[in-house]
Protein backbone atom coordinates (compact mmCIF):
# COMPACT_ATOMS: atom_id res chain seq x y z
CA UNK A 1 0.00 0.00 0.00
CA UNK A 2 1.04 3.28 -1.14
CA UNK A 3 0.77 6.11 1.14
CA UNK A 4 1.05 9.56 -0.37
CA UNK A 5 1.84 10.93 3.07
CA UNK A 6 4.64 9.43 3.26
CA UNK A 7 5.88 10.31 -0.10
CA UNK A 8 5.38 14.13 0.69
CA UNK A 9 7.49 13.35 4.24
CA UNK A 10 10.39 11.88 2.41
CA UNK A 11 10.13 14.89 -0.55
CA UNK A 12 10.18 17.48 2.59
CA UNK A 13 13.08 16.11 4.57
CA UNK A 14 14.78 15.60 1.01
CA UNK A 15 14.01 19.65 0.19
CA UNK A 16 15.17 20.62 3.73
CA UNK A 17 18.69 18.79 3.51
CA UNK A 18 19.84 20.04 -0.13
CA UNK A 19 22.51 22.79 0.38
CA UNK A 20 22.97 25.53 -2.19
CA UNK A 21 26.71 26.28 -3.24
CA UNK A 22 26.75 29.31 -0.82
CA UNK A 23 26.06 26.88 1.78
CA UNK A 24 28.66 24.69 0.94
CA UNK A 25 30.91 27.59 0.98
CA UNK A 26 30.03 28.36 4.36
CA UNK A 27 30.34 25.33 5.70
CA UNK A 28 33.41 25.41 4.77
CA UNK A 29 34.63 28.58 5.64
CA UNK A 30 33.83 27.95 8.75
CA UNK A 31 35.34 24.63 9.10
CA UNK A 32 38.66 25.93 8.37
CA UNK A 33 38.04 28.89 10.87
CA UNK A 34 37.12 26.37 13.74
CA UNK A 35 40.35 24.40 12.63
CA UNK A 36 42.28 28.00 12.90
CA UNK A 37 41.01 28.85 16.25
CA UNK A 38 41.80 25.52 18.13
CA UNK A 39 43.31 25.83 21.48
CA UNK A 40 47.07 25.13 20.07
CA UNK A 41 46.79 27.75 17.65
CA UNK A 42 45.78 30.32 20.35
CA UNK A 43 49.29 30.03 22.27
CA UNK A 44 47.67 27.50 24.48
CA UNK A 45 49.21 23.89 24.70
CA UNK A 46 46.95 21.12 23.47
CA UNK A 47 45.80 18.54 25.83
CA UNK A 48 45.21 15.16 24.99
CA UNK A 49 41.71 14.33 24.56
CA UNK A 50 39.85 12.59 27.59
CA UNK A 51 36.56 13.79 26.75
CA UNK A 52 33.30 12.18 26.83
CA UNK A 53 31.95 8.85 28.44
CA UNK A 54 34.17 6.26 28.43
CA UNK A 55 31.53 3.85 28.02
CA UNK A 56 31.40 5.50 24.19
CA UNK A 57 35.17 5.21 23.78
CA UNK A 58 36.67 2.27 22.47
CA UNK A 59 39.37 2.63 24.39
CA UNK A 60 41.15 5.86 26.42
CA UNK A 61 43.06 8.22 24.63
CA UNK A 62 42.84 10.17 21.32
CA UNK A 63 41.49 7.81 19.54
CA UNK A 64 37.93 8.37 17.48
CA UNK A 65 34.59 7.95 19.43
CA UNK A 66 32.31 4.49 18.81
CA UNK A 67 29.75 5.21 17.43
CA UNK A 68 26.26 5.03 18.84
CA UNK A 69 23.36 3.83 17.18
CA UNK A 70 20.08 5.06 18.09
CA UNK A 71 17.95 3.12 15.89
CA UNK A 72 17.32 -0.68 16.52
CA UNK A 73 18.91 -2.60 13.21
CA UNK A 74 16.07 -4.60 12.84
CA UNK A 75 13.50 -1.59 13.11
CA UNK A 76 15.80 0.24 10.45
CA UNK A 77 15.92 -3.42 8.42
CA UNK A 78 11.78 -3.17 8.55
CA UNK A 79 11.34 0.28 7.40
CA UNK A 80 13.91 -0.21 4.61
CA UNK A 81 12.30 -3.25 3.49
CA UNK A 82 9.07 -1.20 3.27
CA UNK A 83 10.85 1.90 2.12
CA UNK A 84 13.91 0.91 0.12
CA UNK A 85 14.33 4.59 -1.69
CA UNK A 86 13.87 6.94 1.77
CA UNK A 87 16.94 7.82 3.02
CA UNK A 88 18.86 6.40 6.26
CA UNK A 89 18.78 9.16 8.55
CA UNK A 90 15.18 9.66 7.89
CA UNK A 91 14.55 6.02 8.67
CA UNK A 92 16.97 6.20 11.45
CA UNK A 93 14.46 9.09 12.97
CA UNK A 94 11.24 7.33 12.76
CA UNK A 95 13.00 3.91 14.01
CA UNK A 96 14.71 5.98 16.93
CA UNK A 97 11.14 7.04 17.57
CA UNK A 98 8.96 3.90 17.15
CA UNK A 99 11.38 1.55 19.66
CA UNK A 100 10.81 3.99 22.13
CA UNK A 101 7.34 3.00 22.46
CA UNK A 102 6.55 -0.34 20.63
CA UNK A 103 8.47 -3.13 19.13
CA UNK A 104 8.69 -4.34 15.30
CA UNK A 105 5.47 -6.14 14.91
CA UNK A 106 3.65 -3.56 16.21
CA UNK A 107 4.90 -0.63 13.59
CA UNK A 108 4.47 -3.32 11.19
CA UNK A 109 1.22 -3.99 12.17
CA UNK A 110 0.45 0.17 12.18
CA UNK A 111 2.02 -0.05 8.32
CA UNK A 112 -0.13 -2.71 7.22
CA UNK A 113 -3.36 -0.83 8.42
CA UNK A 114 -2.62 1.67 6.26
CA UNK A 115 -0.73 4.53 8.64
CA UNK A 116 2.96 4.59 7.98
CA UNK A 117 5.73 4.61 10.58
CA UNK A 118 7.32 7.29 8.84
CA UNK A 119 4.31 9.10 9.86
CA UNK A 120 4.50 10.64 12.86
CA UNK A 121 0.60 11.10 13.55
CA UNK A 122 0.79 7.28 14.48
CA UNK A 123 2.36 8.37 17.74
CA UNK A 124 -0.75 10.74 18.26
CA UNK A 125 -3.18 8.02 16.71
CA UNK A 126 -1.32 5.38 19.60
CA UNK A 127 -1.31 8.10 22.11
CA UNK A 128 -4.98 8.53 22.10
CA UNK A 129 -5.76 5.43 22.42
CA UNK A 130 -5.86 3.35 18.90
CA UNK A 131 -5.19 0.36 17.90
CA UNK A 132 -4.10 -0.85 14.14
CA UNK A 133 -7.05 -3.56 14.42
CA UNK A 134 -9.61 0.16 14.95
CA UNK A 135 -8.07 1.53 11.50
CA UNK A 136 -10.10 -0.87 9.68
CA UNK A 137 -13.25 -0.70 12.21
CA UNK A 138 -16.46 1.66 10.73
CA UNK A 139 -17.90 4.19 12.23
CA UNK A 140 -21.17 4.99 9.68
CA UNK A 141 -20.26 5.31 6.50
CA UNK A 142 -16.37 5.56 6.72
CA UNK A 143 -13.79 3.82 8.17
CA UNK A 144 -11.71 5.41 11.94
CA UNK A 145 -8.71 5.69 9.17
CA UNK A 146 -11.12 7.43 6.91
CA UNK A 147 -11.86 9.85 9.77
CA UNK A 148 -8.74 10.26 10.58
CA UNK A 149 -7.24 11.14 7.62
CA UNK A 150 -10.17 13.54 6.95
CA UNK A 151 -9.20 15.21 9.53
CA UNK A 152 -11.62 14.10 12.18
CA UNK A 153 -9.33 14.21 16.46
CA UNK A 154 -7.82 10.78 16.96
CA UNK A 155 -9.94 11.38 20.50
CA UNK A 156 -13.13 11.90 18.72
CA UNK A 157 -12.59 8.33 17.05
CA UNK A 158 -11.84 6.96 20.47
CA UNK A 159 -14.70 8.40 21.98
CA UNK A 160 -16.95 7.05 18.98
CA UNK A 161 -15.38 3.41 19.14
CA UNK A 162 -16.04 3.20 22.87
CA UNK A 163 -19.59 4.61 22.72
CA UNK A 164 -20.17 1.70 19.92
CA UNK A 165 -18.77 -0.47 21.77
CA UNK A 166 -20.86 0.14 25.00
CA UNK A 167 -24.12 0.33 22.85
CA UNK A 168 -23.12 -3.28 21.49
CA UNK A 169 -22.46 -4.65 24.82
CA UNK A 170 -25.69 -3.91 25.90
Amino acid sequence: MRDSGVDAVIRQWAAEREQTAEDREVNRIATEWMAEAAPSSAGIPAQPSSAGIPAQRRETGDRAWAPVDLADPDFLDAMRERLPEAPDELLGAAAGWWQMIGDVEEAKAWWDAGISPLDQRALDYRAAGLTPADLGRRLGPLTVLDHLRRGSAPAWCVARLTRQRRDAAS
